[in-house]
């Protein structure tokens, strides 16, 4: 299992003209097949008067899952490049739909396939790409009359606390890397005397 990966930023649209064509690559993230297909419908429904509408998405951080549609270009014009475009960015988790308004120049298909890759490269350079990370989702607790200085002192060390609650005691919930967890441990055991208390429940995948 790979320990971080990239996807995009955020949902965008960045469009170009190649010889009167017009080519609006829409880019979103999707972490599952539903939410692929589910924004190229929305797409394909807000450009349904468009030539074309063609997809490429890459889902799981290895990429493993992959998909891709010329609709209705020649063969390996359309679909093909933008997912190799995808897949040569190492972006995982990702939709791209490019739709195509036709404007009655022949692009040949080098052409196309320059114009559909394009469009992706275009959009992810325009829109931006981050960094997820697998982390260890670490629970600690500790009691409320430290609980102020230990959220400084996590902070300060560069560990960003995902979530805080009150209750009889205070817990903080925050991602570690795997490998330094042990080492979390020696550090919270030091900075806290031994006061607060630490589990890992689970890993997950987190935006950093």
């Amino acid at each position: 299992m790979v320990d971080r990966y990239l996807t995009v930023a955020r949902a965008g649209v960045y469009e170009s003209e190649i010889r009167r064509s017009r080519f609006l690559c829409a880019l979103a993230p999707a972490d599952s097949e539903d939410a692929a297909q589910e924004f190229i419908r929305g797409v394909r429904k807000e450009h349904s008067g468009a030539t074309h509408n063609c997809f490429a998405y890459v889902i799981g951080p290895e990429g493993r899952l992959h998909r891709a549609s010329d609709d209705g270009e020649p063969g390996g014009t359309a679909g093909t490049p933008m997912l190799q475009v995808l897949l040569g960015r190492e972006v995982r988790d990702t939709v791209a739909v490019v739709t195509r308004y036709y404007g009655g120049v022949q692009l040949g298909a080098g052409g196309l396939v320059r114009a559909y890759g394009g469009a992706v490269a275009a959009a992810l350079d325009e829109i931006g790409t981050i960094e997820r990370r697998r982390l260890a989702l670490v629970t600690v607790t500790a009691g409320h009359e430290r609980a102020g200085r230990l959220e400084n002192d996590l902070r300060a060390a560069g560990h960003a606390v995902r979530e805080v609650s009150y209750g009889a005691e205070v817990t903080f919930r925050l991602g570690v890397p795997e490998a330094d967890v042990p080492a979390f441990g020696s550090w919270l055991a030091d900075t806290t005397s031994g006061t607060a208390s630490y589990v890992v429940q689970g890993s997950a995948y987190v935006n950093v």
